[in-house]
């Protein structure tokens, strides 16, 4: 005996026993009597067995009464297969893991998630921050689908695909000798005692490099720089998306001469596809920016 099923023959039996006889079902499935009798007698064949009796009043012999709870459990079964593959193909479901740099997290994501959770409701999004190397690390070990970042070092592995650049200023509290200037050139901080934090390797490379080796204070969460800036003694240089507009009594203030980036941009590992979930993440992302820059 064929123990290989085809699908198609198993509805055909179940459509005569539901619609009642040979000429409802075929009006039902859109197929001609011929066709379902041919159908279902290949069916028989290939199982070794009649199942329905030969007179055509559409009753089952029994051996298909043993045969229509199986066929219609593997139906079933197909059939919810379908329908969950499907919906994850046109985002009705799904969960989508993702990380993303805190002034990411902060500055977007807000406006992405919105956008996301009311066009397709039935998706899930679990949403990290940390700084780059957590990013990196996160996207390379497979915790999340994508990351949102600058890439420093050790790109092994990933792809980087940058969406926007984001310079580098002072940020000082506003009774720092800094806080009134509009802009300031890099040698116009020498002297000053500066903040080092995780962001600060941006100067590597830089004419700003001499103000690392001059700064004697390094401190790596915000909260602690805010604290510390708050006094006015000291200044710290952050990317622009990195300083919190409502922090009232900081400045943040451009710095030239030459302009210092980051460069954010979209991590992946390499050679792997994207759900469907997470590129419409990107997709809604990349509009929210788009936006962002035209306002």
């Amino acid at each position: 005996m064929n123990k290989g099923l085809k699908l198609q023959q198993l509805r055909y039996v179940l459509a005569v026993l539901d619609e009642g006889g040979f000429k409802a079902a075929a009006k039902h499935l859109h197929r001609t009597q011929p066709a379902l009798s041919l159908g279902i007698r290949e069916l028989e064949d290939s199982l070794g067995a009649a199942i329905l009796e030969k007179q055509g009043t559409g009753r089952l012999t029994p051996f298909g009464e043993v045969c229509i709870p199986r066929f219609r459990e593997l139906l079933g079964v197909h059939d919810r297969i379908v329908k969950d593959l499907d919906d994850v193909v046109n985002r009705r479901s799904g969960r989508v893991e993702v990380v993303t740099a805190p002034s990411i997290a902060r500055r977007y994501m807000p406006y992405v998630l919105n956008h996301f959770l009311r066009k397709y409701p039935g998706l899930e999004v679990g949403l990290h921050d940390g700084p780059a190397d957590v990013v990196a690390d996160m996207v390379r070990t497979g915790e999340v689908e994508f990351g949102v970042s600058s890439l420093w070092a050790d790109a092994e592995g990933l792809e980087f695909e940058p969406i926007l650049e984001d310079a580098v200023g002072a940020v000082c509290h506003q009774t720092h000798p800094l806080a009134d200037a509009n802009s300031l050139r890099w040698h116009d901080l020498i002297g000053q005692t500066m903040i080092r934090n995780g962001t600060s390797r941006l100067l590597e490379a830089t004419p700003a490099k001499e103000l690392l080796t001059e700064s004697r204070i390094y401190i790596s969460e915000m909260i602690s720089i805010v604290a510390m800036l708050e006094t006015g003694t000291a200044y710290t240089t952050l990317p622009r998306l990195a300083f919190q507009d409502g922090a009232s009594t900081l400045r943040f203030i451009p710095i030239k001469n030459p302009t210092v980036t980051r460069v954010i941009g979209i991590i992946t590992r390499r050679g792997v596809t994207l759900s469907p979930a997470a590129q419409t993440v990107i997709a809604a992302l990349r509009e929210t920016i788009t936006a962002d820059d035209a306002g």
